[in-house]
């Protein structure tokens, strides 16, 4: 069965308790391939009876799931890893037809899924808690790590599968269930995908697919027990407001404007290249890319003129080509980032490359790779995240003042800087107010490594031992083994420790 009959078994459908199922929602949608405008499949909104079901059958799943032992776990997410890799070559020509995304790149983020799957295995059975020392004689103090229950997944276009092996592997270790939403632009592939989920027990990882709807469904069920969502800030703030109400916990990761900072020392074609990448992956549409350039003044027209030089040589075109770039996921996503270029330029920013459509590829939603020139950093586009493949360049001074300036956001997720000068690379580790610092390394990721923002940018970590963390509650346990009295402060109250004075 190829990409195109495996679109047509799913559409439609839902994935509960350990079943593709025609789905019983009335609304349904076509799924556009972005490359080419063409209808692959067609994706509905999960019924209320459906949310209900899939909610029950997965605080039934957890339960079972959570008494089986760590190792049992461990093997069956290490099997889960296996069958994904298995399946990697269908899943990744099945993310590029319907996100657009190349090849190389889908094939990558389902190797990124694997070994997150993996690397949770082992750590979800590393430690459940800890001894501490008595404040009694004779008592035995420790911590335990528990499951939080039935933990819901509302996850952007961008990364699907990457994100949700983030999470739902951690979950999973920890001894949770998973429901996920995914975007209404990437669900026919995530329906494909789970099923590589399904010998670690029915019901533990459920897909409902469907828009604003179905996830408000999720949110608000007092039978689910955390809510995890990648998405725009507006968006997060709604599903935070409603966690809150519900004392629910969240983990939200709501976009990012990073800073790319280049300084005399950087070797220039390097950073050039970095800077192309972190601004071109995946069509710009990445949380972390590189959005905002503050170049040194005595480089900024060398590093310009090279990074005009590779973005040029940015090959555009089907994901399924030999490209290097891909097209923007929808025609909603085009206009919005063709809007946010048309005002930079309006602005006074000058196109140093790009700027427009790439010739010759009239269907489909492609954009040119663009460099902007002459940004001044009270511009929109410094302030706002494009999510699309442009690097504004702004002029500076001096480090302090590209410190300054890339600090001057309300996001605060990722940052990069060229350097060869230690001194600058570790004022820069230090003053820039982001949850990850790439120093001559933009966009790189570790399992073993927590990834989050501060300020807008959202709360909470994945990845690491942070990102298991996220997903279990810590109870502390006090025991004295011989049940003796605990005189030193149980009643009554000795009389030489009542107040001395008078009343």
């Amino acid at each position: 069965m190829n990409a195109l009959e495996h679109f047509a078994r799913l559409s439609g459908c839902q994935w509960i308790d350990g079943q593709l199922r025609p789905g019983s929602g009335g609304a349904s949608q076509d799924v556009l391939d972005p490359a080419t405008e063409q209808c692959i499949g067609q994706i509905s909104d999960a019924s209320r009876e459906e949310v209900e079901r899939a909610v029950a059958v997965a605080n039934r799943a957890q339960h079972l799931w959570n008494r089986s032992n760590g190792l049992h776990r461990a093997e069956a997410l290490h099997a889960a890893a296996a069958e994904i890799r298995r399946q990697q070559p269908l899943v990744a020509e099945m993310l590029t037809r319907e996100i657009g995304k190349t090849y190389k790149e889908s094939f990558d983020e389902v190797s990124w899924s694997a070994t997150a799957v993996d690397y949770y295995a082992e750590l979800g059975r590393h430690e459940i808690g800890r001894v501490t020392g008595p404040v009694v004689d004779g008592q035995f103090n420790f911590s335990l790590k528990e499951p939080l229950g039935v933990v819901v997944l509302i996850l952007p276009f961008n990364y699907p599968l990457c994100l949700l092996c983030w999470q739902a592997a951690a979950a999973l270790a920890a001894g949770n269930s998973v429901i996920i939403k995914p975007s209404e632009l990437t669900s026919l592939t995530t329906l494909q995908f789970v099923q590589a989920f399904a010998a670690l027990g029915e019901g533990l990882v459920q897909v409902l697919t469907g828009g604003a709807e179905v996830a408000q469904q999720l949110v608000r069920h007092p039978d689910t027990h955390m809510v995890a969502f990648t998405g725009g800030i507006e968006t997060g703030r709604i599903v935070a407001r409603e966690c809150a109400g519900l004392y629910k916990r969240t983990l939200i990761e709501t976009s990012g404007n990073d800073p790319f900072i280049v300084m005399p020392s950087a070797p220039l074609d390097i950073a050039a290249r970095g800077a192309a990448f972190g601004a071109y992956l995946n069509c710009g549409q990445v949380c972390a890319s590189s959005e905002r350039f503050y170049v040194h003044d005595a480089v900024y027209d060398a590093f310009v003129e090279r990074l005009a030089y590779h973005a040029g040589r940015i090959r555009v075109g089907n994901g399924l080509d030999k490209v290097d770039m891909g097209p923007l996921a929808s025609r909603v996503q085009r206009e919005r980032y063709e809007r946010i270029l048309q005002r930079a330029i309006e602005q006074g920013a000058r196109v140093a490359a790009g700027g427009g459509r790439p010739r010759g590829l009239e269907r489909g939603w492609f954009a040119e790779a663009s460099v902007l020139r002459d940004v001044r950093p009270e511009m929109e586009i410094l302030h706002d995240e494009s999510f699309g493949p442009v690097a504004p360049i702004c002029r500076v001074a001096s480090l302090d003042e590209a410190l300054k300036l890339s600090n001057d956001s309300r996001y605060g997720l990722g940052s990069t800087i060229y350097t060869t000068d230690l001194e600058e690379s570790m004022r820069a580790v230090h003053a820039l107010e982001a949850g990850m610092v790439w120093v001559n390394a933009p966009l790189l990721d570790n399992d073993a490594g927590p990834f989050g923002g501060r300020k807008q940018s959202g709360m909470g970590r994945q990845l690491g031992a942070e990102g298991l963390d996220t997903f279990r509650h810590s109870k502390f346990v006090m025991m004295d083994p011989a049940a003796s009295a605990q005189d030193f402060w149980w009643f009554p109250f000795r009389d030489e420790e009542a107040f001395p004075g008078a009343r």
